[in-house]
């Protein structure tokens, strides 16, 4: 795969642009809360650049808060991971040390991977911001069609994106990732028309993947059951989450 260019995709205003390095003594810092973090940042890291800063005054998109939030800059970071790297955690490391909502573009070798997720105020810990929910993420190029990718590419630029608040904005790019994620699995790329549809498809394709992991553990499990009555259970047990898998597949 050719390499992805996320400032390009982007197409940022060019004063939210620069390119600078981020020593990983920061994000150990910042990020890391055990001693296996800090092991993993020191040993699966190679590099880590901020690449843009977003804010009021180099997007002309306005801050946004509430009682749960604040969003007062979007950030996107590039990253290289090392071969050994476990790169779900990093991920999660990443996001968790930069208190602003994170656009993050990381590759390991020519695996390429966006991944955003919201932030809000911590419960316990006052002025501490926390990732909300999980961490929306998609391979990019793998699995995709030429048409796929881009039209993904093409819905990326931040021209094509709500602007009345960076929260909008950053929910924007949720959105058209997971609609990559979708079109994966339908072979089409549709962004959703409203809140309530996104919300729809953030729980449809949580539920897929739930369902796929489930189908996958008892498929290996039918291999090793020798007992004829506990294969039969077993493989109405997959029929059913089969059937609920195509009908959650339908929804997307």
């Amino acid at each position: 795969m050719k390499q992805f260019d996320p400032i390009a995709a982007l197409a940022l205003p060019a004063g939210a642009v620069f390119n600078r390095r981020v020593p990983k003594t920061l994000l150990i810092e910042h990020g890391a809360t055990t001693a296996a973090d800090k092991r993993r940042i020191r040993d699966g890291v190679e590099k880590i650049r901020w690449r843009a800063a977003l804010k009021p005054t180099t997007v002309g998109v306005a801050e946004f808060r509430d009682a749960t939030r604040e969003y007062l800059e979007i950030a996107v970071l590039t990253l290289a991971f090392r071969s050994s790297a476990r790169t779900v955690r990093l991920t999660e490391v990443v996001h968790r040390a930069v208190p602003y909502p994170v656009l993050l573009i990381a590759w390991q070798g020519e695996t390429a991977v966006i991944s955003l997720a919201h932030k809000r105020w911590s419960q316990g810990d006052a002025g501490r911001t926390v990732i909300e929910g999980d961490i929306v993420s998609t391979r990019l190029g793998d699995g995709y069609t030429n048409s796929l990718s881009a039209a993904f590419y093409n819905a990326l630029a931040m021209n094509r994106q709500p602007t009345s608040t960076l929260y909008a904005l950053y929910q924007g790019w949720i959105d058209t990732v997971q609609a990559l994620s979708a079109a994966k699995l339908t072979g089409n790329f549709l962004l959703p028309t409203s809140a309530i549809e996104s919300k729809e498809r953030a729980a449809a394709l949580e539920e897929y993947w739930r369902l796929e992991s489930r189908i996958s553990e008892l498929s290996a499990s039918t291999c090793k059951q020798n007992q004829l009555a506990r294969q039969v259970d077993i493989n109405l047990e997959l029929k059913r989450l089969r059937t609920n898998r195509d009908a959650v597949l339908a929804r997307l």
